[in-house]
């Protein structure tokens, strides 16, 4: 039983530190998200793209301090299973995008 390992032991559970390093991003990205909407500095089309990338960062601030996900050997089930979560999303959300964009502009009047 010398090289027995529970769960507990290979898990990568955060440090309080790492909790509130995470929380403050977290909270700084969603405040620059609601700044710029509320003053409105940038055009609509720049605000989204501004607002897109902010939420992309806060979905890596989340899975790397709150999920803990990260490049370890331990991790690589998790990050494929979130890859996989990941492309399915896209090809579900692409493929209704396409045929709903087919579908308008075939029962378009002519």
């Amino acid at each position: 039983m010398a090289h027995s390992h529970s769960l507990h032991e290979e898990a990568s559970h955060g440090s309080a530190r790492g909790y509130l390093v995470g929380f403050v991003l977290a909270v700084l990205l969603t405040a620059a998200s609601f700044w710029l909407v509320m003053h409105g500095i940038l055009p609509p089309q720049s605000a989204m793209i501004v607002l897109a990338g902010l939420a992309l960062v806060q979905i890596v601030v989340h899975l790397v301090f709150f999920l803990h996900l990260n490049a370890a050997s331990g991790q690589r089930w998790n990050v494929m299973a979130l890859v996989y979560t990941a492309l399915a999303a896209v090809i579900l959300v692409g493929g209704t995008m396409w045929v709903m964009h087919n579908v308008s502009m075939n029962m378009m009047s002519r």
